[in-house]
């Protein structure tokens, strides 16, 4: 199904093979205070939470810093603002509040927590053991807690009790992961080799666990293998990274670690002393939970981390990858540019600098930035997808064809890793009506990922429209709906492919369910409106025209909405039928994740159930999102679903008061 190719950012998600500071953001000399005008507290509070539900970090700060001048003792006020001012990156400028809320049960998650990091990266580790005591704590903080504990005594010398804390550590059967990396790197630094080498095979053979937070469960692949290099086990530890490889090809810090075992250098722990400890836990629970609808509560722990470690590149990365998810290139950009220049992951950086100024329509800029990238790299993939995909949003299917050949050029035999290149070929020849140039390219990125729901989309899409192997393409397309029922533009092929087949009433109810997967998308309402003016259902037809008409639909679209509002379908059709834009089928060039640890394939496919009938849930004392979900729900990471029904928590959404009622999807 047609979208807009105006997005290129979300399409490609170059964290390339990782998972995803403090941001700039561009002002003039007049700061966001000095522009406030509101002149009431109620005014100025409720501009504040209107901003932070907007997700506008900047205006929300700025109004709350207003709203505490008229009451400059409320809690509240001074809860959400130190929040904001954490995720902000302005860190100092938190901790005064933190110091005023550190006895407040209800945020001292967050306040103790904020003290503590202080403390640690100040070296006063008792007081840090002592700020990580709190009153009400949910197993997510319990967690935290604990491992931070741990390090902070193993950098006080005593290994003996921070082996034995974690040791002690009861939880959900998801700790264990954590628990037992955390457990190796700290008996690793400590000397207590055994003790790590047990750790360290645990926390690498579940692939369940991998699924559940693949990025932790990749970094104690390289933890694993930096710890056996550097006790001279070079074949052992080429192997680890031998399996690394297996669940995520070509992850640059995987090979940059590989060239350095190969090439003899000396080898350094990944994590080493307390502050990058600390920063550690923050970080890996920051990339289990970041799985779309979270990222403020992400982002948050992110900068903990970073207060910890400022110039660590894996949060940097991730601050930028968060900052694409709330549509911020300019932020994304600087902190990019961040990045230390030896780094393995400048590279990824840099391609992601050129992606966010495409998404700026900085195209010519995105260009200049990329191909410099692509030609000192030239056999680098993701630089020429990252180009070809610039070329690609701006409707350049030539171009971007031209890139992927020369892509393909370099390749001698193709690998599991190169179906993108293909797929994105074949769309590119597709967009420039060489179909003799294209299907072969589908074919063969079949052939390199079979299965692939995208891949059998757009080819059996193609098919079925123009007329040919129209049983097979259906086939194709019903298999990726199969593969991905939640995702509502596949959905929306299926139902669109009925409706090319006269199949009418089926194409019905399956745009239908698109629909209700993609309400917002007006491609989807405008296909619905065809398929209802079909049956018979005149006015349901009008109706989701014109939906689709004020859902602010590209020109081209626009234009035929408007004919059939005025003509109807009937009359429409004597004209010549507009182009489908097979290019949005793939709804992004996606940068390769197969082999995909096979939980996590079964976490991205599950169905979504539309239209859930909403219950309630009146927050206990000390219970998070997660903890809700997992009680109500019985999956922790449904939070996502609270707060879809529960707007006014996305500014911060674990910012919990016991007794608040909340919306709940009924299970």
């Amino acid at each position: 199904m047609p979208r807009s190719t105006d997005k290129v950012l979300a399409a490609l998600a170059l964290a390339l093979g990782l998972s995803a500071a403090v941001p700039a953001f561009a002002q003039d000399d007049t700061t966001a205070q000095d522009r406030i005008s509101v002149n009431s507290f109620s005014g100025a509070y409720l501009a504040a939470r209107a901003a932070e539900v907007d997700n506008d970090v900047d205006r929300a700060i700025a109004y709350y810093q207003r709203a505490l001048s008229f009451s400059p003792t409320d809690e509240a006020i001074q809860q959400s603002l130190m929040m904001l001012l954490i995720s902000r990156g302005d860190f100092e400028e938190a901790l005064p509040l933190a110091e005023d809320l550190r006895e407040v049960p209800d945020i001292e998650r967050f306040s103790k927590l904020a003290l503590a990091v202080d403390a640690i990266r100040s070296g006063k580790g008792e007081e840090a053991l002592g700020l990580l005591e709190f009153e009400q704590e949910s197993d997510l903080d319990r967690l935290i807690t604990s491992v931070m504990r741990a390090w902070i005594e193993a950098g006080l010398g005593d290994a003996d009790a921070a082996l034995a804390r974690l040791d002690g550590v009861e939880g959900p059967p998801w700790y264990a992961l954590f628990v037992d990396y955390h457990r190796a790197l700290i008996a690793a630094e400590a000397g207590r080799d055994d003790v790590a080498e047990q750790a360290f095979s645990a926390a690498t053979v579940s692939l369940e666990a991998g699924g559940a937070a693949p990025e932790v469960f990749l970094r104690a692949h390289e933890a694993y293998a930096r710890f056996r290099a550097a006790n001279g086990d070079d074949g052992t530890s080429l192997d680890i990274l031998a399996k690394a490889d297996e669940l995520a090809p070509d992850r640059v810090t995987v090979v940059a670690l590989r060239e350095a075992i190969e090439g003899g250098e000396e080898i350094s722990p990944l994590v080493a002393g307390t502050e990058a400890g600390a920063s550690e836990i923050l970080l890996n629970l920051s990339t289990a939970l970041n799985r779309g609808g979270g990222e403020a509560f992400v982002r948050l722990y992110l900068n903990y981390a970073l207060a910890l470690q400022p110039t660590s590149d894996a949060v940097l990365l991730q601050l930028g990858s968060i900052a694409e998810m709330q549509r911020k290139a300019e932020e994304a950009i600087e902190i990019y540019g961040r990045i230390a220049e030896d780094s393995p992951i400048r590279q990824v950086s840099e391609l992601q600098v050129g992606l966010n100024l495409a998404d700026l329509d900085r195209h010519d800029e995105a260009v200049e930035h990329l191909e410099p990238l692509l030609e000192a790299a030239p056999d680098d993939r993701r630089a020429y997808l990252a180009l070809g995909g610039v070329y690609a949003s701006q409707q350049k299917f030539a171009e971007a064809a031209e890139v992927y050949d020369r892509a393909v050029a370099r390749i001698e035999t193709p690998e599991a890793a190169d179906w993108n290149l293909y797929y994105q070929r074949g769309i590119a020849y597709e967009r420039i009506k060489q179909w003799d140039k294209a299907e072969p390219n589908f074919n063969q990125a079949l052939e390199l990922y079979p299965d692939h729901p995208q891949v059998m989309n757009y080819l059996g899409y193609s098919w079925v429209d123009m007329n040919m192997n129209l049983e097979e393409g259906l086939a194709l397309i019903q298999k990726a709906v199969d593969l991905r029922p939640s995702d509502g533009h596949i959905v929306d092929s299926l139902g669109w492919a009925y409706y090319r087949l006269g199949r009418f009433e089926e194409a019905v109810t399956e745009l239908e369910r698109a629909v209700s997967l993609m309400p917002s998308d007006a491609i989807l309402n405008d296909h619905l409106g065809d398929a209802y003016w079909k049956v018979g259902r005149r006015l349901e037809a009008t109706f989701q025209w014109s939906h689709a008409r004020d859902l602010e639909p590209e020109e081209d679209l626009l234009e035929e909405i408007n004919r059939k509002l005025r003509d109807g379908l009937v009359e429409a059709a004597a004209e010549p039928e507009a182009e489908q834009d097979f290019a949005s089928l793939a709804t992004a060039p996606e940068v390769p994740a197969e082999p995909e640890v096979p939980a996590a394939q079964v976490a991205t496919t599950a169905p979504v159930s539309p239209a859930p009938v909403e219950a309630t849930h009146a927050v206990g004392p000390g219970q998070s999102l997660w903890d809700i979900a997992r009680e109500r729900l019985g999956d922790g990471n449904r939070y996502r679903e609270i707060l879809d029904l529960n707007p006014d928590l996305r500014g911060n959404p674990d910012l919990l008061r016991p007794g608040q009622t909340l919306v709940l999807p009924q299970n």
